[in-house]
């Protein structure tokens, strides 16, 4: 059948006023989170903070990849093995199966939780060193070697990721192995998009202007690198307007896609597709919006439904409310509260921001210091007013807010 994901990347690059957009679930979490990936079970008691099982994590998979709203579907590679070559999910649907092709140390972030709650490790502290866990001939054909009749049993798109902390040594290791996956990639016929975090820790060396600094790497990365081993479209964090106009004006062989970072608000993720769009983005991958939304395949509807230039982002949060009184279920938020926009985090850890290279306290301590910060009168007493709040104070707290959410 043909793959949704391959006619719309066509017509983009054929066409430059093209407003097809390539929406992908990303549920490839198990790389990253261990017992805590599949998200909070909405079958528990409070007291009892279960997670869903790896079973039902990946029973979600089949039921949106049946929805065919999505285009691209990414997992790890022992999801897809079961997925995609045993079950044979993917043969009869528009929806391509990917598989996250290495987890970096940034993205290594099972550290444990209690009750319920995530226990902040310190993987995300320390700069990203390369990793590959999964092997592109076992993404292939779920095996060691694979002969070239059996490449197709499994899947032939891959996410690889890389992070520039500014750092000569770090990133000249980044950038040898990303080489090196790229050269095997071009010689098994398979597939990538790229993924470009934000520096995860500079220490004394942050870039000053950030997004500039995340397109300028960007750029100069793949000025080397000729059309077959080049990435199929980029996932990057969304820096506003102008950061996304100038790389998506810059190059228009580059598709550019947004990460959908930490849960937010329901308007939160709508806002942010429906804005990277009308600047130029043409993919969105959301991981966390899908999974800790209350009814993740209303969810994927609605968010099909601003991609598609249906609905705009204030009215699809509406919708989703109604659909959800509709289904009996009641929302995390009330509507207005749902309505609002609160600060993003961008990275695996829950920040993306060079601001994460400084120590992060303990939940006590984090607590006490952001209820420190000022607010101004009339503001609710859990949020603190953002415009006195430094960019780590902003992090953190937003981590601290995700991690409330998840669990």
């Amino acid at each position: 059948m043909e793959k949704s994901l391959d006619r719309k990347i066509a017509r983009i690059l054929s066409d430059r006023s093209c407003r097809d957009f390539v929406l992908a679930d990303a549920k490839d979490g198990d790389m990253a989170y261990g017992l805590a990936a599949p998200g909070r079970s909405p079958e528990h008691y409070a007291h009892e903070g279960r997670f869903r099982s790896l079973d039902e994590y990946r029973q979600l998979m089949r039921e949106i990849v049946a929805q065919g709203l999505v285009d691209i579907m990414l997992m790890s590679a022992s999801s897809s093995e079961v997925l995609t070559i045993q079950e044979r999910l993917f043969d009869q649907s528009p929806v391509t199966p990917a598989v996250r092709a290495n987890d970096a140390t940034d993205i290594w972030l099972a550290a444990g939780h209690r009750r319920g709650a995530l226990v902040a490790g310190r993987y995300g502290t320390q700069p990203s060193r390369p990793f590959r866990t999964a092997t592109i001939d076992q993404i292939m054909c779920g095996k060691a070697e694979c002969p070239p009749d059996e490449r197709r049993l499994g899947a032939d798109l891959g996410l690889y990721s890389v992070t520039f902390n500014n750092d000569t040594e770090r990133d000249r290791e980044t950038l040898e192995a990303y080489k090196t996956f790229r050269l095997e990639a071009e010689a098994k016929g398979f597939r990538h998009f790229l993924e470009v975090f934000d520096p995860n820790a500079c220490d004394g060396h942050c870039p000053e202007d950030l997004p500039h600094f995340v397109n300028d790497q960007i750029v100069r990365t793949l000025a080397g690198v000729t059309r077959r081993g080049r990435p199929l479209f980029l996932k990057i964090p969304y820096h506003g307007p102008a950061a996304m106009e100038a790389l998506a004006g810059y190059d228009r062989s580059l598709v550019v896609g947004v990460l959908g970072g930490s849960s937010g608000t329901t308007y939160d993720a709508f806002q942010m597709l429906w804005e990277a769009k009308n600047h130029g983005a043409r993919a969105a991958l959301y991981g966390r919006k899908i999974n800790n939304s209350e009814h993740q395949l209303t969810f994927v509807k609605h968010l099909r439904a601003v991609a598609d230039d249906q609905i705009g982002p204030e009215e699809a949060v509406r919708a989703y409310h109604a659909d959800l009184e509709r289904l009996g279920m009641r929302p995390y938020r009330a509507l207005e509260e749902d309505l609002q926009r609160t600060a993003a985090a961008t990275g695996y850890a829950g920040t993306g921001s060079p601001a994460q290279a400084a120590r992060r306290p303990d939940q006590a301590s984090l607590g006490a210091h952001l209820r420190s910060v000022p607010r101004p009168p009339g503001r609710p007493a859990q949020e603190p007013d953002f415009s006195k709040m430094s960019p780590a104070e902003k992090a953190r707290w937003n981590l601290e807010r995700w991690r409330q959410i998840l669990g």
